[in-house]
């Protein structure tokens, strides 16, 4: 059985991941559990070369031919030049409760209506295998920002982006429904191809 190792820390983010790979022939496991620790500066100017930094920064610290996986998401408004964008995690410093970073952005777009309040959340996510290979793909969850937090089943950014086709925020979704058209969601899905 190949090993995965997944570049994060974050145990919400592991749990969704787990979920929507445990159909591959493979131990998925997190850096933490794999005994790896870094501390990595994603410098890129894109989803895209920020996971690929993290994924080819952990696969130079294994040693047993396992495939490193890295993501790198966040949240594009239209409205404010696809801002947090990159900085997502680190968007009014990276210690700021998510609480705090939504109501910020919810009153930056005070007075916006609905049609400009498109936004959506992006994943990308690199695969560093062992033959030094890197393939990335891209997945991607439209919608808009809605007017005040909803919802205690998502993360981050979730209980403010509004899903228009669902009449709820992401963070009101069960992992089930979320995992089916969620960024990440999408991306994984995409990735297991590489996988297989």
């Amino acid at each position: 059985m190949k090993k995965i190792i997944f570049a994060t820390g974050n145990a919400d983010k592991m749990k969704e991941i787990r979920k929507i790979l445990a159909d591959l022939d493979a131990e998925v496991v997190s850096m933490k559990e794999a005994g790896i620790q870094a501390d990595i500066v994603e410098d890129g100017k894109t989803f895209e070369e920020n996971a690929v930094i993290k994924a080819t920064a952990i696969s130079k610290l294994t040693s047993d031919g396992e495939i490193v996986l890295a993501d790198d998401s966040g949240l594009e408004i239209d409205y404010l030049n696809k801002e947090p964008g990159v900085y997502s995690a680190r968007y009014m410093g990276e210690n700021t409760d998510y609480h705090i970073k939504n109501a910020n952005l919810i009153q930056r777009l005070d007075g916006v209506p609905d049609e400009q309040r498109t936004a959506r959340f992006v994943c990308a996510i690199a695969a560093a295998f062992p033959d030094g290979r890197v393939e990335t793909v891209r997945g991607t969850m439209e919608g808009r920002i809605g007017y005040e937090e909803k919802g205690a089943n998502g993360f981050g950014y979730d209980p403010i982006f509004f899903l228009p086709e669902y009449g709820c925020t992401s963070a009101e979704l069960s992992m089930e429904e979320k995992n089916k058209i969620s960024h990440r969601g999408k991306a994984l899905q995409a990735i297991k191809e590489e996988l297989r």
